[in-house]
């Protein structure tokens, strides 16, 4: 299955960017054993280079919080997904384990401080794009209800749904489960975020996904636009 992302030329225009990528013929499970062992020094790693007052000042949390001011999202309450597991890291509390699969992409989000989406592709239909939602459009977030969007929002969608509340929560119409076998990868940018690192960051991702869950094959980084 080949599949496009775009970016409509209105969301464009705010500055908003993706790289993403395919990690195909994963096997979904539960962290454990090397991996587990891997994510926790990853995880070590990163206690030890952010404080709570350091990550408030880094540029590229700083880059997301402007961003969600703009699309009026208060960051002081909705953190972007990045920082709040960076957060919860620098407060001893555990890191949430999902699976193999939604670690990996979480830790690279805490990694990187850029937010990760993670698809199943089997339950994407057609091209996805970036654009503004649509008044009165649903979203299911995983772990909470529906959603009623105003159409100030700025979301991923493909010919049926919205798959990513951009950029910080993800559907549970398209979440990943012990079923998937295809993942489609979304490193979210926005305006003062250097294009390298989202690139990077969806990269590391996809080699990320591979390392822990199993064999795999994967396509080259594309950006849109």
């Amino acid at each position: 299955m080949d599949i496009e992302v775009s970016v409509d030329e209105e969301v464009a225009s705010m500055g908003v960017f993706v790289s993403w990528t395919i990690v195909r013929s994963v096997k979904v499970s539960k962290t454990q054993g090397d991996a587990l062992e891997v994510l926790k020094e990853e995880v070590g790693e990163i206690k030890g280079k952010h404080t709570l007052e350091s990550l408030r000042r880094d540029p590229v949390v700083r880059a997301y919080r402007d961003f969600y001011w703009r699309i009026g999202i208060d960051p002081t309450k909705t953190r972007p997904s990045s920082e709040a597991l960076v957060r919860r890291i620098l407060r001893d509390k555990p890191f949430p384990l999902i699976n193999s699969v939604v670690d990996a992409g979480n830790l690279v989000s805490a990694k990187t401080l850029v937010p990760i989406g993670l698809y199943d592709l089997s339950k994407v239909r057609g091209d996805p794009t970036l654009r503004m939602a649509r008044e009165g459009e649903i979203f299911k977030p995983i772990g909470g209800g529906e959603e009623r969007l105003t159409g100030k929002e700025v979301v991923l969608a493909d010919d049926e749904k919205v798959m990513f509340l951009y950029p910080h929560r993800d559907s549970r119409e398209t979440m990943i489960t012990e079923g998937t076998e295809d993942v489609l990868i979304v490193a979210a940018g926005v305006p003062g975020v250097d294009r390298g690192l989202v690139r990077r960051a969806a990269k590391m991702a996809a080699d990320f996904i591979i390392r822990f869950s199993g064999g795999g094959t994967q396509g080259r980084v594309r950006e849109a636009p």
